[in-house]
């Protein structure tokens, strides 16, 4: 339509929509004849649906998002006037039941409710029948789905932000000392995975331990004890190669569990997060009864070759063993993870890199630049220990304003929801590496599945604190009955799309909660990382700044 001002009249996207429908619509009725479904010889106009609404929810592409549990109404318009009758009613089916049939707002629509209540995060199917059908002819079946929402009343009493916090802290270093394997000490893959630990998720807990002794969750004897067992099955009975661990390892007999295929010897990534758990743990058992403690740590410490890594070249390999060698062949360049390995890797008083290394392998010779699209992980596993704030080198002027940045990228991504996903929303967010619906995925925006993993938002803590803490009373007030294990915390991951919720704990989610918490809290993990002679050299080789 003409507008004087000069400019285009603005009409809504939902009307232009509506329009186009019911243009196709009628076209369809127009050249129907002959189609399967329309009964050839019925003296009944041919009619199709246009539009339908779920308790006012716009169908799109035969589906309503964010339907709320409760009475259910189906208004459905059609081409041409329908009536309401009864006996159509047997054309009619709903998995909720039986339903009602009223005439709508107009002769064109009909309302059809539901007699018993839909329950909450439940799937429906509501479908009509082609043929004779409400006084018309209707020429093909009409098919709506839709799952309800979830019962967003609170779940649990509410409490103090900081009882909240340290509760959620608590229960998942549960997971770290309650679940892990009795011989070793270390932390299980995930739940259930029996003689199966981690190395990297371990070194995630070893660093919950000071967290533990700080919070009162244990004492500080048997915290020192507790890693006094870790050393000493890190030391002397666990597989390495070139003294860097495998990705998994048996709990019992220290060997090797291959990872994969050709996975089947050292994990330097892996190794890296351990090591910087326990270089953490080490600064922290600082007294002269606890040297033991100190000496194992440095003694793994100093053995880890990490010059070997190199293959020769200016860059870290992830993989090497000795039965496929360098067959698997992937490169750590950044911008993921992986940052922590080369701060270690230079930190190293026996076997370390060159920064050239840093600058021509991680960095590839200065194309790399930190990005804020990939899964949150990025802006945790490397900063559990190394401290972003006044963080900088040539690559990034601002480590932690990066991480925030990354963190309110996916904050906001998640308030958008282009994928219109159920759940997502200012305070129910976050994207990460999790379990998801029958497998495992690394979601980020760029590969979006529809699951919120808990450990997403709550470890993004020092960055968004406002953000997370909405998330976290979200994930324990409002999702914490199906969400919140009488155990271990959060279970990993859930996505409202298909109503499931995990069953599962994961070691490398587990650890980031407790850690990442407690250094918006009081930075310990931080101030204790930090704190190596190692890695303030390291980072001064590589060309950072630090506070």
């Amino acid at each position: 339509m003409f507008n004087p001002n000069g400019r285009g009249r603005d009409f809504p996207a939902v009307s232009i929509m509506k329009t186009l429908r019911t243009i196709a619509a009628f076209l369809a009725v127009a050249g129907a004849i002959g189609c399967g479904p329309v009964q050839e010889d019925s003296p009944l106009r041919k009619v199709m649906v246009v539009d339908a609404a779920v308790n006012g929810r716009t169908v799109v592409s035969g589906r309503a998002g964010d339907v709320p549990a409760g009475e259910c109404r189906i208004e459905v318009e059609f081409t041409s006037a329908v009536t309401p009758d009864e006996a159509s009613m047997k054309f009619v089916s709903f998995t909720g039941g039986g339903m009602t049939v009223a005439q709508g707002s107009d002769d064109c629509h009909l309302v059809f409710t539901a007699r018993q209540a839909v329950a909450a995060m439940q799937k429906y199917i509501f479908r009509i029948l082609s043929g004779e059908v409400f006084g018309v002819n209707l020429v093909e079946d009409y098919t709506v789905s839709f799952t309800t929402s979830y019962d967003m009343t609170p779940k649990f009493p509410e409490i103090p932000d900081e009882e909240l916090l340290t509760l959620v802290q608590q229960r998942t270093f549960g997971y770290f000392w309650d679940y892990a394997h009795d011989v070793s000490g270390l932390a299980r893959e995930r739940l259930g995975s029996g003689e199966t630990v981690t190395t990297g998720g371990s070194g995630f807990g070893v660093m919950c331990i000071p967290i533990g002794i700080e919070r009162g969750f244990i004492t500080r004897e048997e915290g020192a004890a507790r890693l006094r067992k870790i050393v000493d099955f890190l030391g002397n009975k666990a597989d390495r190669f070139h003294g860097v661990f495998p990705h998994w390892l048996s709990g019992t007999t220290g060997k090797v569990i291959p990872f994969s295929a050709r996975d089947s010897g050292g994990d330097l990534v892996e190794t890296a997060f351990l090591v910087q758990g326990l270089l953490t743990a080490s600064a922290y058992f600082d007294r002269a009864d606890e040297a033991d403690i100190r000496s194992g740590i440095d003694t793994i410490w100093r053995e880890v070759e990490w010059d070997w890594y190199l293959n020769g070249q200016d860059v870290l390999y992830w993989h090497w063993s000795p039965s496929d060698g360098w067959a698997m062949n992937l490169q750590i360049r950044g911008w993921n993870e992986g940052l922590i390995v080369y701060v270690l890797a230079a930190s190293s008083p026996t076997h370390p890199v060159s920064a050239d290394a840093y600058h021509k392998g991680w960095a590839s010779n200065g194309g790399m630049r930190p990005s804020v699209n990939g899964p949150l992980f990025f802006a945790h596993y490397s900063f559990l220990g190394l401290d972003p704030r006044g963080l900088s080198d040539k690559y990034c002027a601002d480590y932690f304003a990066h991480n925030v940045a990354h963190a309110r990228y996916n904050h906001d991504y998640c308030v958008r929801n282009p994928g219109k996903h159920g759940g997502y929303s200012a305070s129910s967010w976050g994207l990460t590496a999790s379990d998801i619906p029958n497998g495992y995925a690394a979601s980020s925006p760029s590969n979006d599945k529809g699951v919120i993993a808990p450990t997403a938002a709550l470890a993004s803590m020092p960055y968004t604190p406002e953000e997370s803490m909405a998330a976290l009373h979200t994930f324990y007030y409002i999702y914490g009955d199906r969400l919140w294990g009488k155990n271990y915390g959060f279970f990993d991951a859930f996505c409202l799309d298909s109503g499931w919720f995990a069953s599962s704990y994961i070691a490398i989610d587990q650890g980031p909660i407790v850690v990442m918490i407690e250094n918006y809290r009081s930075a310990l993990c931080w101030k204790l990382f930090m704190g190596s002679s190692d890695v303030r050299s390291g980072l001064t080789k590589l060309g950072f700044k630090y506070e």
